[in-house]
């Protein structure tokens, strides 16, 4: 049942319009002055934010340049390196790379490569770019020439930009190669993602080349302003509020806007551009606001109190909010509980998830022992059964040399299993030097049987010396049966198979078995565990995972490519053993 109230009647001469008057009057009082402090505030802390990222910016520039010109020395230092040039002349590199692993920390470079006068990698930093050949490279090209020391900005397929300063290396006699040095300019937009600015760097053509935004990487600053999601209307609507307390915008970052700052980078062009959000000047001003509001309110509301007279509605009301606040903390209480018990579930998950793991993991070593164990058992099998012919035609001689094989198979069965065991430890300590061209001889005679089951063309390039490497040839030979395997599934539905294997020798062993079959449809996933596009039963797709580590294992790496001419191409890369001189001599 509601209460109704009765109002005293109005008093003659409009009395009872005065308070409604004087309400008004102090609400335009109170909005004219927030309206004043809010334009002085804002245009007074914008431009003290615009200074300070002025003097950040120039920061930022300063030691843009400070990290370009300290770079910018040392392959002038190195192409007058004695050391260097006495290893490019004599192309003998055993130190050049410790030389130049011994730099780098110092100078603070990304990377140091040096390059013959080929273009191939003979120096690096990071050693697994040896033997790369960049002879098409822009920052080798104009380094060759060049007199001095080039600077060229190379654009990476990931993403992001390479920024390189290069310089030819020469004597008397002529150009001996090229050194480049990379500058690390990636440490810079780490440090300035650290702060709530927004920092590109474009060069000469507008390209942005470095930007706390990975997106705006490549693009104008036009795009990648525009390359952000156009706001929802809500997100306009939020904007219209937020924004009322800031000066005009010049630009807006991910929906929000921001003050543009530009600044002049005296190297080839360069131009930084800062945006710089105006979240600070809106906070601090708001709490002034907020300051103004509060006193106008508490003026109000002793206003209202002492002119109001409902005391016992306001004391229900305060009592109504009490008891919701105690309703809403019961609740709060029910979903702490909740969430405890949750917790207690998620760790029961988590365990079981840690189980589930450690039996993928005994799966895994599971098909690869029956993988490696496929090849030996196939072969067998093949003895078998020409031995059987041969003894069923009195040709017991014959017979026994099959047996033979047999059991040189049971003892590769053997040592494939003790090599598993070691490959789990992943230990070096088997490691003898031993000659490539006789693992590539055993391991087709492993194949044989499945080479006279089908008519492949087998070309083999070997050099006339031995070429030695450092390994475990029982795991190296593994490695050449799983891409012949391959090389033959590859082939057989190929009117005239091939498959070459071409073995040569240098600083590095390079040993490639090219084929002649459809090549490969996924580069990205071929070494990956389980994957295979053979039928079912026919393979796990272990082979190629297995064989890229052994590869690693040996100090060396297993590449895949399609063939320019068709056809899939393995590169295996090992680095040549060297006998020690006191050994030679």
């Amino acid at each position: 049942m509601t209460a109704i109230e009765h109002s005293p009647p109005d008093l003659p001469g409009g009395a009872s319009w005065w308070p409604r008057i004087a309400l008004a009057l102090f609400g335009l009082f109170a909005v004219s002055v927030i309206w004043i402090t809010n334009l002085y505030l804002t245009e007074r802390f914008t431009e003290t934010v615009r200074n300070r990222a002025e003097v950040r910016y120039t920061l930022y520039v300063g030691n843009l340049v400070s990290e370009l010109q300290r770079n910018s020395i040392v392959p002038q230092f190195l192409a007058r390196d004695p050391e260097l040039m006495t290893a490019l002349r004599e192309a003998d590199h055993s130190r050049s790379t410790i030389r130049l692993m011994d730099l780098v920390d110092e100078v603070g470079a990304a990377s140091i490569m040096l390059y013959d006068r080929d273009g191939v990698v003979v120096a690096a930093t990071d050693r697994t770019r040896l033997g790369e050949n960049h002879a098409d490279a822009i920052y080798f090209t104009q380094a060759l020439r060049a007199a001095g020391t080039v600077f060229t900005t190379v654009p990476r397929e990931t993403a992001g930009f390479g920024f390189f300063y290069s310089r030819r290396v020469a004597d008397p006699g002529g150009t001996l190669g090229v050194v480049a040095v990379e500058v690390d300019l990636a440490k810079l937009e780490r440090s300035w993602a650290g702060t709530q600015d927004a920092v590109m760097v474009a060069d000469s053509e507008g390209r942005i080349i470095l930007a706390t935004e990975r997106r705006w990487r490549g693009l104008t600053e036009a795009e990648a302003l525009s390359a952000a999601p156009s706001p929802t209307p809500i997100e306009k609507a939020l904007r219209l509020t937020q924004d009322w307390t800031t000066l005009p915008a010049d630009a807006y970052v991910s929906g929000e806007a921001v003050m543009r700052r530009e600044l002049r980078v005296p190297f080839q062009g360069w131009k930084l551009v800062g945006f710089t959000t105006f979240q600070s000047v809106r906070e601090r001003v708001n709490g002034i606001l907020a300051l103004q509001v509060m006193g106008f309110a508490i003026l109000l509301a002793v206003a209202f109190w002492v002119s109001s007279r409902k005391a016992a509605s306001r004391l229900g009301l305060s009592l109504r909010e009490s008891a919701e606040l105690r309703m809403l903390n019961a609740r709060l209480q029910r979903e702490i509980a909740e969430r405890e018990r949750m917790e207690r579930t998620l760790e029961v998950a988590e365990q079981t998830l840690a189980q589930s793991s450690k039996l993928a993991a005994l799966g895994e070593m599971s098909a690869a022992v029956s993988h490696e164990l496929n090849q030996p058992l196939a072969a067998m099998k093949t003895y078998l059964a020409g031995a059987r012919l041969l003894i069923q035609r009195k040709r017991h001689e014959e017979a026994l040399s099959s047996f033979g094989r047999i059991d040189d198979l049971i003892d590769r069965m053997g040592a494939i299993t003790r090599q598993l065991k070691s490959y789990a430890r992943k230990g070096a300590e088997a490691f003898e030097p031993f000659d490539i061209r006789e693992a590539l001889s055993t391991a087709l005679a492993m194949m044989e049987p499945q080479l006279k089951q089908r008519k492949v063309a087998i070309e083999r390039t070997v050099p006339d010396r031995p070429v030695m490497v450092l390994g475990d040839r029982l795991r190296f030979e593994q490695v050449v049966i799983n891409l012949l395997r391959n090389a033959l599934d590859a082939t057989r539905d190929v009117a005239d198979p091939t498959v070459e294997l071409i073995l040569t020798s240098g600083q590095t062993v390079r040993l490639i078995v090219r084929d002649n079959g459809p090549g490969i449809e996924d580069l990205d996933a071929l070494f990956e565990p389980f994957y295979t596009t053979k039928q079912p039963g026919e393979g796990v797709g272990l082979g190629l995972a297995i064989s890229s580590g052994i590869v690693n294992d040996l100090g060396g790496r297993l590449t895949a490519r399609n063939g320019a001419d068709g056809g899939a191409v393995f590169e295996v890369v090992l680095p040549a053993f060297e006998a020690p001189a006191a050994a030679a001599e």
